[in-house]
């Protein structure tokens, strides 16, 4: 049966703007403060979309979830209706205000791990909205998170939906962002690869600069959940000395797509060791590891992280040749372009390089793979997947006209306490489910 990976990006919310929320991202500290835009920030994830569905790539979208977030906001203590909540936490905490208005959903790598039927014993897709516990303004993402997934996915005969992880250090859990799958044919049985940054039990080495989001406990009890079969699974640490200078995330280091691996020379812990277990478990499964090592003297740490060279997207075309989506910052990045332009014509898997620009995204910290959740499906769970959410010509019609209607084109933190702004998010929505075909996902819906 035929496979396909589907990219499901998230759409920008309305109350995009720059709080310098996510210690250990380096972008998002340097933008703290900035005034963003949130229309043009929606607008830009959405030509990525519509790009990547015309050239023929199956591509879907993850609607934002409600901020800025009352039900918590009260939960704290701040009472009354809406608008005298947000102007009790702006003159009490600003920065928690800020924190429950955060558009950090948009970044649908950390939404799930997503592990596909051909891989998981009951022969189901399974889903696990992580818990993103080391960040307080994601963690409160989990329940929206799951919420939306039921509702994208909702036919039990192809689907099983898990909740988040229990909240706590011992199972923080990031999603795909630290999840890789190797392989063949997206339809196919194929090793499942978890990235963590530090273990609980019997921990060794850790980061010492910036946290490690990621546990292997958190790892090893989605893959118990998932019902993945162990000879074709493998736990991987991040080397802890990028971790510190950035790499928050293993999807900032490296990336895959089927039997592709593009990652950094200093990506692992004992990488030459890791990468012989991949290529062991791929082996058994009939599929060759291709490993694309970026070497440190061609590209640094630092000047990956800058310019986002591994937070791409390497998808399969027609003719069985791979493209890269890379965002504005690798073109612009003298160094990390050249070697980009040898890439493509040195004969291997990927020969063509497409850019965006998502710098609305990428002053927070997110580019091209951060904004999209990667999901195997064969031919029946394609069509079991809500047909609203699957990006076309109407669709993209249709969410622009909705931006231009709702959206500010200039956004501070001092507006997250503008009464309007809670209203606007509210109608628009309210709107968006009614698009999408999401039913009452939202709280103030129900």
């Amino acid at each position: 049966m035929s496979g396909y990976e589907v990219n499901f990006d998230g759409l920008v919310g309305l109350t995009h703007h720059y709080a310098g929320l996510s210690f250990g991202n380096e972008a998002s500290a340097q933008h703290q403060n900035s005034v963003s835009n949130p229309k043009l920030a929606a607008k830009q994830g959405l030509l990525k979309m519509k790009a990547l569905a015309d050239l023929g790539f199956q591509q879907g979208v993850l609607p934002p979830q409600q901020r800025p977030h009352l039900p918590m906001l009260r939960r704290l203590g701040f009472c009354g209706c809406g608008k005298t909540v947000l102007a009790q936490a702006m003159r009490q905490s600003p920065r928690l205000l800020s924190a429950l208005s955060s558009a950090s959903c948009m970044w649908a790598a950390n939404a799930a791990t997503v592990s596909p039927s051909a891989d998981s014993a009951d022969g189901k897709v399974h889903f696990t909205a992580a818990n993103l516990s080391n960040k307080f303004h994601r963690a409160i993402e989990v329940e929206a998170t799951s919420a939306v997934l039921r509702a994208m996915f909702s036919d039990e005969r192809h689907f099983a939906h898990h909740e988040g992880l229990p909240q706590g250090a011992m199972f923080s859990d990031e999603g795909a962002a630290n999840h890789n799958r190797l392989g063949g044919d997206y339809a196919k049985r194929s090793v499942q690869m978890f990235v963590y940054g530090r273990q609980e039990f019997d921990g060794e080495i850790a980061p010492t600069r910036y946290p490690a989001r990621q546990t292997r406990e958190a790892s090893e009890a989605i893959a118990r959940l998932h019902q993945l079969d162990q000879q074709h699974t493998v736990f991987v640490q991040q080397n802890p000395a990028v971790v510190d200078q950035g790499v928050f995330h293993n999807d900032v280091i490296a990336v895959s797509n089927q039997n592709v691996l593009f990652h950094h020379q200093q990506a692992f812990y004992q990488q030459q060791r890791a990468l012989d277990e991949v290529r062991r478990k791929m082996a058994m499964l009939g599929s060759e590891l291709i490993a694309i090592e970026v070497p440190t003297q061609r590209v640094s740490v630092a000047d990956a992280v800058s310019s986002y060279l591994f937070n791409s997207q390497i998808l399969t075309k027609t003719n069985g040749k791979m493209l890269i989506v890379v965002p504005e910052e690798s073109r612009q990045h003298a160094g990390v372009w050249c070697y980009l332009n040898e890439l493509v014509n040195s004969g291997g898997p990927i020969d063509e390089i497409k850019v965006f620009d998502l710098r609305e995204s990428m002053r927070n910290g997110g580019g091209p793979a951060c904004l999209r959740l990667r999901v195997a499906l064969n031919e029946q769970e394609l069509q079991a997947v809500n047909p609203r959410v699957m990006m076309n010509d109407r669709l993209f019609t249709r969410l622009n006209e909705w931006i231009d209607r709702y959206y500010r084109d200039r956004l501070t933190q001092d507006d997250l306490a503008d009464g309007m702004l809670l209203r606007e998010g509210r109608e628009a929505l309210d709107s968006l489910t009614v698009i999408l075909r999401l039913g009452a996902i939202y709280p103030f819906q129900q």
